[in-house]
């Protein structure tokens, strides 16, 4: 790199700590998603409900973050990202202390809404996400992907430690010593968080693909913002399915809670390998093309789950598919980047992320309303093939909007000269 490039960009080192703190912070803050995973047998069980119940306290917490997604992103923009990370991580850790005193499901479902999802890891992702691609511009893809992994190494890490809480002191217990847990480990981190970004002022990096310079000109912030969002559902309805019911699915085949919790973790670690790789390519082919082809994969690798079922084949398809979709969601907080104007970049990452939340809380339930209603949970992935061909006609819809703008502005700057 020369010396024009290296002053030319806004990357400092440390820019790779407020990577790490965040790292941290999400790695902390989503266990707590894992934990109603891992605990939605025994929830049901002592209460006698149905599996919907639990399995909808997932999606109201995934609900609350993509509402909180956009509140803290906001007040993140006026006031800096760490008065809202310190106001997550109270949260998520009261919000589970909280939780683990639960005598009803609308208490439950409440603080799950409430304290874990609005303000608690409503802070945790597209705030952070957002916050570091102003740090970043040359190596951006990668910095996004660093942290957003921070998701799987949470699902590597916590499902096991959750499964032999809920199995040996019970699930009150579990609940209430990873929230001790959690604040002792996400409070240090928003020390690390309250410098502010360098001023955003570069001109180069690998961000400057066609449609970032004039295909926002053309094509309205709105509609690219919408077909983003329609693309993040169907990816993430598909995604919740295994990821939520894997334990539950393990468990009806007579492979035990141990087994499923353990392909869990292994989906998860495949993803953080898989983020990282991806974080390299997408700095070379954008955001767009990187949720593509991992979104095709990610159809693919889906379908499996639906004709497999056997321990060590569930093995196989669990870590294949954690190594495909792994850089699909870090694509589109580059793709928001690239395709939008980057004084919106922070609300409309936010509304994207939410949209993603949706996606997730949407298949969390609909794969237990559909075991519920059929017995199988086979249907509920042949669904979620479904949802995942509707993303990938939406990516395919932006990428040709990417490019036809571009085509001409290339025209248009050849005739000129």
């Amino acid at each position: 790199m020369s010396r024009d490039h290296a002053s030319d960009s806004v990357e400092t080192p440390y820019g790779w700590a407020v990577v790490a703190a965040s790292f941290v912070f999400i790695t902390a803050a989503y266990g707590v998603a894992h934990l109603l995973i891992v605990s939605l047998k025994p929830v049901a069980a002592e209460f006698d409900w149905p599996r919907w119940v639990p399995s909808m306290a997932y999606s109201s917490l995934k609900l609350g973050a993509g509402f909180g997604g956009v509140l803290m992103g906001h007040w993140a923009d006026r006031r800096g990202i760490w008065q809202p990370t310190l106001m997550g991580a109270l949260m998520v850790g009261l919000g589970a202390i909280l939780a683990s005193q639960a005598n009803s499901k609308w208490m439950l479902l409440g603080t799950c809404f409430v304290l874990l999802g609005l303000l608690g890891t409503g802070s945790a992702f597209s705030p952070l996400l957002t916050n570091i691609t102003r740090w970043f511009d040359r190596r951006r893809g990668l910095a996004v992907a660093v942290i957003a992994s921070g998701q799987g190494i949470s699902g590597a890490l916590w499902p096991m430690i959750f499964n032999h809480g809920v199995a040996t002191i019970g699930w009150r217990l579990t609940y209430m010593y990873y929230g001790i847990a959690a604040m002792l480990v996400m409070l240090p981190m928003v020390l690390v968080l309250r410098r502010p970004p360098p001023v955003e002022g570069s001109t180069r990096g690998p961000m400057t693909y066609g449609v970032a310079a004039v295909g926002h000109l053309r094509w309205s912030p709105n509609i690219l913002t919408g077909l983003l969002c329609i693309a993040i559902v169907g990816c993430c309805v598909a995604m919740a399915m295994p990821m939520v019911h894997i334990v539950a699915y393990c468990s009806d085949l007579g492979f035990g809670a141990d087994r499923g919790a353990e392909m869990l973790s292994l989906l998860l670690a495949a993803a953080f390998i898989s983020r990282l790789g991806f974080g390299f390519v997408s700095d070379r082919i954008g955001g767009l093309r990187t949720i593509l082809i991992g979104a095709a994969l990610q159809a693919l690798v889906l379908s499996l789950y639906a004709v497999v079922d056997s321990l060590f084949g569930l093995y196989v398809v669990s870590g294949v598919y954690g190594l495909v979709f792994g850089g699909i969601v870090p694509g589109y907080a580059l793709a928001v980047r690239e395709l939008l104007p980057t004084a919106q970049a922070g609300w409309r990452m936010g509304v994207v992320f939410m949209f993603g939340t949706f996606g997730m809380a949407l298949g969390g339930w609909m794969g237990g309303l559909v075991f519920d209603l059929t017995g199988l949970y086979t249907v509920a992935f042949i669904i979620g093939v479904g949802f995942n061909i509707v993303n990938l006609m939406a990516i395919s819809t932006l990428i040709w909007l990417e490019a036809e703008p571009a085509d001409e502005a290339i025209a248009t700057a050849a005739g000129s000269d």
